[in-house]
């Protein structure tokens, strides 16, 4: 009797836990928002942060308003014929028995979905409009398919898996994604075309703070322990979906890291970034019947993938996707949903995957044969095609009703001041000018005097002709070398200089550099400007001094220009001229 009160007691204190970390995890995935707000920030230019954090936090608060009138029931209601919920205000009409954690839990996981499509419209949508979408995804498009896989429609009928999301979130979230940044169309000046239209050159736009996107990222991996784990129901399985979603994503990165390594010549941060993310997308479906071995395969395909993925938009489809939303969720969403065929294992905690039958299903490669690949292909397809048409539609609508895209000026200008009314995202701090190359046809200015009436170009005397006067000696040179010559210029007695940032680029462009697999149009470069005015120290001395000081034989070293200073007017005393150098230099 004891031993069954014990053992009675024990599964109510379990069942009573994983009810508490289900709202847990429910919150954690509530969190991830903030995440995807700062990788789509810090991925993008400073004068759209604004315009894209209030497209975030609106996805959340527009989804709770349509989940609550149409979405929940769509998605938990009542199953009709297997393919949508019964419709129903039970939140309203029956409070006292209504499914609070589950409403807070599918509430969350709908608001990811919409999210995800911000980023690859990033820079150019109008806020009215991606308003309208965002709802629509919300209350229709995401509970329709989701009823299928969780609300007891026909995949889950079936036998279809999907754990926690890579085709149900996901997918649908980077098919949505893929489909609005087709229709919208690229930002200005990412595809250089020639005269009949062809593509001839990529252009890059690096993210204006990738430690923002960074911190994106780990708020992200962080939410996803909730993202997979909430749904676990003992402590070995949640045990196991947490090994798998840590490998994956660590395997993912790596393996981008090296590819990028030996592609580029260098790792790309921002590419690493999101191979994380490809990584905890493809194992968010498997997550729960896969092991250590699947996860690490699985890992290393979404690293791969995601490079691939941002090549083939760029280069091949020429779709403009700022953040890689595409790369990262439709994609892996797609390999994640079709590895539970592959890599699913009946060794892992808690397996219950069978066909309508009856009949346990475990993967290709743990020797279950086709009928399991046969289920997720038909999942795949089906939820994918229920998208495309769904929000090819909506899009459509909204573009001939409202129109999807900002005007030229406003792109241009930045949607923060535009679409929302202010100056930056960033007030009190001085943010670089964009300079955005449309390729188009360069003005040649060209002269009217003859080369025989041009004025004569007069050799200049030496620097140090025994002559009093006045130099001012300008040098341009890298932001490294700043510290040095300021201590090399004072050990030759100079003792006053002026130093300013500027931008600014020689003939040969300096060394190529790459931002997520495209080339960087290197025509302004960060440099440091150092002017000193002598009259006592000798110029050749200071020119030499810096040379040896700039010197490395690579391309970039810098410049040196030597001007005659007509005068100078010491505003204090009103002394001029030589006088008024007079402890200066």
């Amino acid at each position: 009797m004891n031993e069954s009160i014990r053992e009675f007691v024990t599964q109510l204190t379990n069942e009573q836990l994983f009810a508490v970390w289900f709202l847990i995890g429910a919150a954690l995935v509530f969190w991830m928002q903030a995440g995807f707000a700062m990788v789509e920030a810090g991925f993008t230019r400073a004068k759209n942060t604004g315009n894209i954090i209030m497209k975030n936090l609106m996805d959340f608060c527009i989804g709770t308003v349509t989940f609550i009138l149409i979405g929940f029931g769509l998605l938990m209601g009542e199953d009709l014929v297997g393919i949508i919920g019964k419709p129903g205000f039970d939140l309203f009409t029956s409070y006292a028995n209504f499914n609070f954690s589950s409403f807070v839990f599918n509430l969350v996981f709908c608001a990811t979905t919409a999210t995800i499509v911000s980023g690859a419209m990033a820079e150019r949508t109008k806020f009215l409009s991606y308003c309208v979408y965002s709802g629509v995804i919300s209350a229709v498009i995401y509970p329709i398919e989701a009823h299928w896989i969780w609300g007891g429609g026909w995949l889950s009928q079936i036998g279809f898996h999907d754990f926690a999301g890579s085709c149900a979130i996901h997918m649908v979230g980077g098919i949505s994604a893929l489909i609005g940044a087709k229709i919208l169309g690229a930002r200005i000046g990412k595809f250089k075309r020639d005269k009949n239209g062809k593509v001839v050159k990529v252009g890059a736009f690096p993210g204006h703070n990738i430690a923002l996107g960074a911190l994106g990222v780990f708020i992200l991996w962080l939410g996803w322990y909730g993202f997979n784990g909430a749904a676990a129901t003992s402590v070995e399985q949640l045990g196991s979906i947490f090994l798998t979603t840590t490998i994956a994503p660590a395997v993912a990165t790596v393996a981008c890291m090296i590819f990028t390594w030996i592609k580029y010549g260098k790792p790309d941060v921002s590419m690493c970034l999101n191979a994380s993310l490809a990584g905890l997308v493809a194992i968010t479906a498997p997550c729960d019947v896969t092991d250590a071995f699947g996860a690490i395969v699985i890992g290393l395909v979404a690293g791969l993938l995601v490079v691939f993925g941002v090549w083939l938009l760029d280069y091949k489809l020429h779709i403009d996707d700022p953040v890689g939303a595409v790369a990262v969720h439709m994609m892996n969403g797609i390999w994640g949903t079709l590895s539970v065929g592959l890599f699913a294992t009946d060794s892992a905690p808690g397996y219950a995957i069978a066909n309508a039958s009856g009949q346990k299903l475990v993967g290709l490669f743990y020797g279950g044969g086709f009928e399991l690949m046969g289920l997720q292909l038909i999942g795949f397809a089906s939820v994918a095609a229920w998208t495309a048409v769904t929000i090819t539609v909506v899009f459509l609508i909204i573009k001939k009703i409202f129109g999807l895209r900002v005007t030229r000026e406003e792109e241009i200008t930045g949607l923060d001041a535009t679409e929302h009314g202010m100056p930056s995202a960033y007030a009190g701090f001085s943010m670089l000018p964009d300079y955005i190359d449309e390729g188009e046809t360069p003005i040649v200015v060209s002269g009217d005097v003859p080369v025989a009436e041009a004025v004569a170009v007069k050799k200049m005397p030496s620097f140090d002709d025994g002559t009093p006067k006045i130099t001012k000696v300008e040098i341009v040179c890298k932001e490294a070398r700043l510290e040095s010559l300021k201590n090399a210029m004072m050990g030759i007695g100079i003792t006053g200089m002026t130093v300013s940032h500027v931008l600014g680029c020689g003939a040969q462009k300096g060394k190529p550099e790459y931002y997520r697999g495209v080339q960087i149009e290197a025509n302004l470069l960060p440099k440091v400007q150092v002017d000193v005015v002598v009259c006592t120290v000798p110029v050749t001395l200071v020119i030499e001094t810096a040379k040896k000081v700039l010197y490395t034989g690579h391309i970039g070293d810098g410049k040196i220009f030597v001007y005659d200073v007509e005068d100078v007017v010491k505003v204090r005393t009103g002394e001029t001229g030589i006088d008024a150098m007079k402890n200066f230099d």
